[in-house]
């Protein structure tokens, strides 16, 4: 059998938006036979169609961070935030103990975290850093936000820190950590 290569003509045009990709895949997902036994992923979400926040709590030792799905359709996460501290080794753990894994973000949506920094603001043993990154996948480089930027004047503390899985609210993150902030 003889392969032909096949060269692009003028006509055809790549794709240019990731609207359209996304618009594309989910015309597919939609035309899927229903009740099969294998459940479509949604496609991890690309970086610059998600905007990332993150702002201080009425508790100093928490954060609220959250992400907004500016696609049409659905696409995955990573189950809860990477949250990283200034040049400190290491990243906030899962508050339920979990392990990576993807979650579904809908058109549209947003959904919640929090982070608690440090457990005891008094602890002798809090580091001081200027700055915190989130990623809300591994393949992402995320956002920094300076402790200005989230309320914490020069410097968050940081002993232990724990974050979220994503959640539905504020509210709904607080209580994760047994708080009643929101």
């Amino acid at each position: 059998m003889r392969i032909r290569s096949v060269r692009p003509t003028r006509s055809a045009r790549p794709v240019r938006s990731v609207l359209a990709l996304a618009a594309a895949l989910a015309a597919v997902l939609v035309s899927a036979p229903r009740g099969s036994a294998a459940v479509a992923r949604p496609a991890d979400c690309p970086e610059r169609a998600l905007t990332v926040r993150a702002t201080a709590s009425d508790d100093p030792r928490v954060l609220h961070v959250a992400v907004t799905n500016r696609l049409p359709v659905a696409c995955a996460l990573d189950r809860f935030p990477t949250v990283t501290f200034g040049d400190l080794d290491g990243a906030a753990l899962p508050v339920p103990d979990g392990e990576s894994a993807p979650y579904r973000i809908g058109a549209g949506a947003t959904v919640h975290a929090a982070v608690r920094t440090v457990a005891d603001p008094a602890d002798p043993e809090a580091r001081r850093v200027g700055s915190v990154g989130v990623a809300v996948a591994p393949s992402h480089h995320g956002r920094s936000f300076t402790a200005r930027e989230l309320g914490a004047g020069d410097a968050v503390l940081v002993w232990e820190p724990v974050t979220t899985w994503w959640q539905p609210s504020e509210a709904a993150a607080d209580r994760t950590l047994g708080l009643n902030l929101s």
